[in-house]
């Protein structure tokens, strides 16, 4: 063994220790870490003949990079749509690295079935039945992808193709209707071999994000019997729009299609009852995305994929090998994702699931949301910024009153950062340059609302001085 790999294997407890004291002093400090920083100027540093041991390596993490990585775990990280990590989802994660199972195969390692116990827990977390089977994977763009191959799959046959076997082009032409489809979905169709120009955008309802059942109608009755996919969105990134799930499933007693809904964040609504009608008839999809690292509070990267059509599943992503053997009634994850290398990511949610249970999740979602909407009633009365849709759920979405170009939104998006305590993101709603607070983190509380609201304000302050 090389002399320093079995100098830290002998130090290992200390080492260990020296590590956690580091990471117990991140998380200590991390109220008055920056949000979010601008990157400092990166100076690569090449490989070393002889490493430093990991001492040595903790120290030049210190030294070099810890100072410029952003707060992104923190109450005041309200860009893009980013949970933090629960202590015991904290503590799965590191779990899950020091016993570094192999969950592909369920020949070596009780590892699997505690991700399929993981899965029951979520399907009842979101109230969904058990004709809904799930599997873990990175995040939602993945969730969205494995959920529209087994889709492109359903496509073949229904026009007695198998696309796993004679590729997407024995498919001919193929039509997804969606009225406000994530970025992720023409990512995945790209990959897919679909391509991004197959997305036929569906009307939506006057000033929403939502479709347009009528719309989609006619848009499904012109396909005259052609079978399709349809990706409902439960939960829009602007705004958290709803499509109307049932109603777009009522659809299917007249015209052929997959339904695909895409639920990253949006699905957490059934945590909450006042707002869970707003998924009523997710359990009736096709399949479903649900992001983890989200709105449950569970470290990068992890997300559930739900389909009812499992045997579908496996044909397209069955891994053909003898030492990982067949797909059996109960088929190992190797036959169900793209990876076949797969780390024990269930670990996390299970061990938040373990500790906080339904209500505990239940009150960071409700929480979550009365904020945003704290939020949004002070942003709607102060002069300089409008709101640009309804605070719906935990995204703020607005805009500055004056001149709310491109160029002006992103200077006051790089005050508010460069301030240090609150991080936003930009967008674009109805052709207007807006501002996206999205609210997901467990550490946020009331506290936190008239200090994002001041910081907000001076940025706005700043920017026209």
């Amino acid at each position: 063994m090389h002399p320093t790999l079995a100098s830290d294997l002998g130090n290992l407890d200390s080492l260990l220790e020296r590590t956690r004291r580091h990471a117990v002093a991140a998380l200590a400090t991390l109220d008055d870490r920056p949000a979010a920083l601008a990157p400092p100027p990166a100076r690569v540093s090449g490989l070393p003949d002889e490493g430093a041991g990991l001492a040595g390596a903790l120290e030049e993490f210190t030294a070099r990079w810890a100072a410029g990585f952003s707060g992104s775990a923190g109450p005041r990280y309200l860009g893009f749509v980013t949970g933090g990590a629960t202590p015991a989802s904290l503590a799965g994660d590191w779990l899950t690295s020091i016993y570094d199972q192999n969950p592909t195969a369920g020949i070596d390692s009780a590892a699997p079935d505690l991700e399929r116990e993981s899965i029951v827990r979520l399907r009842e977390l979101f109230g969904l039945t058990d004709a809904q089977q799930g599997v873990f994977v990175t995040g939602a763009t993945m969730s969205n992808l494995v959920g529209l191959a087994i889709g492109r799959e359903w496509l073949g046959e229904q026009k007695n193709v198998r696309v796993s076997e004679q590729g997407v082009a024995a498919l001919g032409d193929v039509r997804v209707l969606s009225a406000t489809a994530h970025s992720s979905i023409y990512k995945a169709l790209s990959v897919l071999g679909i391509g991004r120009n197959a997305v036929q955008k569906v009307a939506t309802l006057p000033e929403r994000e939502a479709i347009d059942i009528a719309a989609l109608d006619t848009a499904l009755a012109a396909l005259n019997g052609a079978p399709a996919i349809v990706v409902a969105s439960a939960g829009t990134v602007n705004t958290v729009d709803f499509d109307d799930l049932a109603a777009v499933h009522a659809l299917k007693a007249r015209y052929p299609f997959w339904l695909h809904v895409d639920a990253a964040f949006g699905a957490f609504a059934a945590l909450a009852p006042k707002y869970a009608s707003l998924v009523a008839g997710l359990d009736a999809a096709d399949s479903i995305c649900i992001d983890l690292h989200k709105w449950l509070n569970v470290p990068y990267d992890a997300a559930v994929q739900f389909t009812r059509r499992r045997d579908l599943q496996v044909r397209v992503f069955q891994n053909s090998a003898a030492y990982l053997g067949m797909p059996a009634e109960n088929p190992d994850f190797v036959h169900l994702t793209p990876e076949n290398s797969r780390r024990l990511r269930a670990l996390a949610t299970w061990f938040s699931l373990a500790a906080y249970g339904r209500a505990g999740h239940a009150e960071i979602v409700t929480r979550n949301i009365e904020l945003a909407q704290a939020l949004g009633r002070r942003i709607q009365g102060r002069a300089g910024f409008r709101l640009l849709a309804p605070t719906r759920l935990n995204v703020v979405c607005f805009t500055l009153a004056e001149r709310p170009d491109e160029a002006r939104i992103n200077a006051y998006v790089r005050a508010v950062r460069d301030l240090g305590d609150v991080f936003i993101t930009s967008t674009v709603y109805g052709g207007t340059w807006g501002l996206r607070v999205a609210l997901t983190n467990w550490r946020t509380t009331e506290a936190d609302v008239p200090r994002i609201f001041d910081s907000l304000t001076k940025a706005l302050d700043n920017l026209e001085s």
